[in-house]
């Protein structure tokens, strides 16, 4: 008579399905929760293969969720005029939009945070749930940065607006947001970019592109003392904070270079694109953190575990 039968698993074999039960796990955590599809926009002289690390850390943090990064106006292609590149862009994640029912995310690194407030602004049927500004310029660039010296190694930030604010100049990116706050007629007159998205220069469009902006449900704006390269950095917050009170995100140079706290600016008191209708909505947010170089942002895990991943839902 035999007796009763065991099935004894090799250790490799126990692992391997450790492993396949795990993986069927996080796609049921997937399936259940519905992570929405996360679009992440590069910045200046950037490409798709700068994110790696953020996806690895969305991958384990939410895991199941379609993460999308274009191979659009790579590297020195990003200094072709925003407008191209908004509609560039706009095109390729159109499609990813109308096929999430629920929503996506929004992580614009730098410039691409610019890029993707065209975006919004001008697209109306947008469906993007939460907006990440991920250390952008949203209030402009100034300063004498190693950026700015590469690109014009004849031109110091005073004398910048020579070019900046002319035609041609208007044909490279970094120009389109170049806001030199002693020449500031110049920069509302020349600006075909920031200033008609901040409603600075007229635009006839400007209410309609409130209303498209103000669609997003969340506005996540992300920056901290030492990124070396926006300037001021308060164009962009040393604890992470939800409300605006005495932080100077969006904060920009009066003619004394002196940052001027976004609530005291009147794009903000006059609620021009919609700051101020998020913050009394209690959608915006401001996350901010020392001792990160402007180039490790979207790669330093603390500032994804702190002030990205939550958001991602």
């Amino acid at each position: 008579m035999n007796g009763p039968s065991y099935a004894v698993s090799s250790p490799r074999k126990s692992g391997a399905t450790r492993l396949l039960w795990s993986l069927f796990g996080a796609c049921l955590v997937a399936a259940v929760i519905g992570y929405k599809p996360v679009v992440i926009v590069h910045g200046l002289f950037d490409s798709s293969g700068a994110f790696v690390e953020l996806l690895r850390f969305i991958n384990q943090s939410h895991p199941g969720t379609n993460v999308s990064v274009f191979d659009l106006f790579d590297r020195s292609s990003s200094l072709q005029p925003l407008w191209k590149q908004v509609e560039g862009f706009k095109a390729a994640i159109y499609p990813i939009m109308q096929n999430a029912a629920n929503g996506v995310h929004f992580i614009c690194y730098s410039q691409g945070g610019l890029i993707c407030r065209g975006i919004l602004s001008t697209l109306p049927d947008h469906n993007v749930h939460s907006f990440i500004s991920l250390s952008s310029p949203q209030a402009g660039q100034y300063g004498d940065t190693n950026y700015l010296k590469y690109l014009f190694p004849q031109f110091m930030k005073f004398n910048l607006f020579h070019f900046c604010y002319t035609s041609v100049g208007q044909r490279i990116s970094i120009c389109n947001f170049w806001k030199d706050p002693h020449h500031m007629d110049m920069y509302v007159n020349s600006s075909d970019y920031l200033a008609l998205l901040n409603s600075e220069r007229t635009n006839p469009n400007s209410t309609v592109w409130k209303k498209n902006f103000l669609r997003i449900k969340k506005l996540v704006l992300i920056g901290g003392p030492d990124d070396g390269v926006i300037t001021p950095w308060q164009s962009r917050p040393l604890v992470p904070r939800e409300t605006l009170h005495d932080q100077n995100q969006f904060g920009f140079y009066d003619d004394n270079e002196t940052v001027v706290e976004i609530k005291d600016q009147d794009l903000y008191l006059r609620d021009v694109f919609g700051l101020k209708t998020l913050n009394a909505r209690g959608d915006l947010f401001l996350c901010s953190m020392a001792g990160v170089e402007h180039i490790n942002w979207h790669s330093n895990y603390t500032v994804f575990n702190t002030c990205i991943e939550k958001w991602l839902v």
